[in-house]
Formats: C-alpha cells, structure tokens, sequence
C-alpha cells in the first residue's frame, strides 16, 4: 500500500473509532464507567474478539496490515500529551504528604503480584499452551509476573481527574505508588527482555539512563523559577511550539532508555513551569490526547483475540491470572496500608485504584508480543486482565462510597 493510499485509509479508520469509542463510551456511562475504560472496550471490540470475528471482511477492510504501524505512532502522540498533561496537574507536595505509607504500599503492590503471577505461570507449564517455542521458561515466568505487578499508571491518574480526586489522601497516595510501582516494574521489564535477548545491555541502558533523567529534572526543577517569566513575554504560537519540542525530546529519551515515553512525559510534567501563558499552552495540547489517544487502545484490540479463550486450559489459567492479579495487587496494597495506619475507608481506595492495569498492561503484552516472547493466547490472557481488572474500579469506588453513606446517619444515631 502507497503513501497515498495508506492516507485515506487512515482517515476512515480514524473515523470509525472516534464514532466507536463514543458509543462504546456512551454506553459504559450508564455503568458508571469512564470514558477512558470506553475506549479500551471499544479497541477490543474493532479487533478479531468482536468485529473480526462478526465481519472479518469490514475488519481487514478498515484496518489492514500495512496500517497498523501508523495507529500505534499516532497513538503514542496521544498517549504522551495525556501523561504530560497529567504531570503537569501532579503537585509533588501531595507525594510528600504521603511518601511514608506509599513507599510500603508500593513495595507490596510489587512483590505480591510479582510472585504470585510468577508461581501461576510455572504451575502452567506443561498444562497450559501459552509459552513461545525457543524462549526460556524463566522469561516467560518473569514477564507474566512483572506484566501482573504493573499499575495503569495513566488511567490511574485519568480516573482520579475525571472523578475530582486530585486532592484527596487516597488519590494522592494510589499517584504515588503508582508513579513508584510502574518506574520500577519497567525497570524489571527491561530485565527481563536482556535476559531473553542474552544480553546486559537493554537493563543497563535503562537503569543509567534512568539517573540521567533524574538528573536533568532535578536541573529543570531548579531553573524553572527563572524560566517562568519568559514565558510571559514569548508569543502563544512560540511558546506551543517549545513545549512541544521539549515534551517529544523527553519521550524521545525514554523510548530510548527502555523506559517508555509516557514516564518521560509524565516526569517532564511535573517539574515544567508553571504560569498562565504555559497554562494556556497545555490546554491546547489537550484536544490532540482526546482524538489520538484511541487509537493505540484499538492498535491493542487488534492484536487480541479472545476466541482464543475457548481452550479450557487457555480459560482456566485466564481466570486463575485474574484472581491472582485481584489479590496480589488490591489485597496487598489494601493490606499495607492498613499496616502504614491508614483508615480501612483509604485502604479499601488505595487498592482499588492501584488494582487498574488498563494502558499499562497494554504497553507491556505489546512490547512482548514485538519482542516474540509473548504468544496470542497469552497476550489474550493479559489483555482480559486488564479489561477486568481496570472496570472494577469505578463500580469499587462508588461502592465504598455508598457503604460510607450508610454508615454516616448510623453513626450519628448513635452519637445521639
């Protein structure tokens, strides 16, 4: 397929999802979900699971092979503006606040997940046909551990705006450790990948490079003080364009690294200046997230199949990955909090936020899945975990909210 018409193509294909997700969205409203947890629903639908599977002619159609590639680019356009705008919305007085109970939530969130996936998978195997042929069974047990320890980091934080919690303990706390938890699993992730590639080189790349980002922020947050008041004084188009600039710099960075370009968007954000002219800027970014953003959940849809699931073995893990993902990462992170001190009504928050997997997973099972030590079956699998996982969320929050109801005039009756 040419250039030109690789264009046209894009444009329809486009069109549909923006069409889909809003219904999708629409629909998973009266739920209470979202209209992030839409669009990844919508992505699963326009691929073989739903769309494929009803009408593979319209599927191959709208989004054929050679396309495919170009979602996934302009997708992580989106991907970068939304974490960059979430960034720029962190107040790192909030993770002060919190950085004792975080620390220990975060290290549990972690480590249970890490182990119990890892323990899962080794029990699988022999049972189970979801290992790549040539790939060491030590990566395939690391990867499906480390996948499951993941945070979704950005639908984390595009829950927690979309529902007001900004400033909340709770929310504070889950941007925390989900800011730690996804830092340290991508560090993991990069492990692992040497260890398939049997070679030192993708971690250290990571783990130097790493410093090196904490460097240059620590020097951007010195500066910015004196950076604010030329930004004032630059034209509104020149100083888009330098926040454009330097935003794509940083993702470009953590690409590199190992690290992935929404941790260099969403660092960058937090320590950029701030002022009305920067304000005005980042707001224009926003709409560009709103279109594009889409399309790397429905590049992720495309790769899924979960016809695949109709083995009875490929099932049984698939549900035993959802039950040890819900208790390696709610149960534990709602267990540290308790023990931090923290009051059942957060605890019960903090694990519920720190449970969704969402974007992450899907960047993680993808990287695999480019790397060849990811198989469909179990990129299904993982995939069905973070559909999973990541709609339990909404519906948990607003039921400790209720249950918080209830209690309230019990509780004055009594006082009474």
């Amino acid at each position: 397929m040419s250039a030109t018409e690789l264009a046209p193509t894009f444009f329809l294909a486009l069109i549909v999802i923006l069409v889909v997700c809003r219904l999708v969205g629409w629909v998973l409203r009266a739920a209470g979900q979202p209209p992030v947890v839409g669009e990844m629903v919508a992505g699963v639908v326009l691929g073989p699971s739903v769309l494929g599977l009803l009408a593979p002619g319209v599927e191959n159609f709208v989004f054929p092979q050679q396309l495919r590639p170009v979602l996934y680019v302009v997708g992580q356009i989106g991907l970068v503006v939304f974490m960059f705008k979430s960034g720029y919305e962190f107040r790192t007085e909030q993770v002060r606040r919190v950085a004792g109970p975080a620390s220990l939530i975060s290290t549990a969130g972690m480590v249970a997940p890490l182990v119990l996936g890892g323990l899962l998978t080794w029990l699988a195997v022999g049972r189970v046909n979801i290992f790549p042929p040539g790939v060491p069974l030590f990566v395939s047990i690391a990867f499906v551990g480390v996948t499951l320890a993941i945070t979704a980091f950005p639908m984390l934080a595009r829950i927690i705006l979309e529902r007001g919690l900004t400033g909340t303990r709770f929310g504070s706390i889950a941007l925390a450790c989900g800011a730690l938890d996804d830092a340290v699993a991508w560090l993991l992730l990069a492990a692992v990948l040497s260890i398939a590639a049997g070679s030192a080189g993708p971690v250290s790349l990571a783990v130097g490079g790493t410093f090196v980002l904490l460097a240059l922020l620590a020097v951007v947050a010195r500066v910015r003080g004196r950076v604010v008041p030329v930004t004032g004084r630059l034209a509104p188009e020149h100083l888009l364009l330098a926040v454009v600039v330097v935003l794509f710099l940083a993702a470009w960075y953590t690409d590199k690294i190992g690290l992935y370009a929404v941790f260099g968007a969403f660092s960058l954000g937090v320590v950029f200046p701030r002022s009305e002219a920067v304000d005005r800027a980042v707001d224009k970014l926003t709409p560009v997230a709103t279109v594009f953003l889409p399309l790397f959940f429905t590049y992720s849809g495309l790769n899924t199949d979960f016809g695949l699931l109709v083995q009875p073995s490929v099932l049984v893990f698939a549900v035993a990955a959802i039950v040890v993902a819900i208790a390696g990462k709610f149960g534990a992170c709602w267990a540290a909090a308790r023990v931090a001190g923290e009051p059942n009504a957060i605890a019960l928050r903090v694990g519920t936020l720190m449970n969704a997997r969402g974007l992450m997973q899907l960047i993680a099972i993808n990287v695999g899945l480019a790397a060849g030590i990811v198989t469909r079956e179990l990129f299904s699998v993982l995939v069905l975990v973070a559909i999973v996982t990541t709609v339990m969320a909404t519906p948990m929050l607003s039921l400790w909210d209720r249950r918080e109801l209830r209690r309230a005039p019990a509780a004055l009756a009594r006082q009474s």
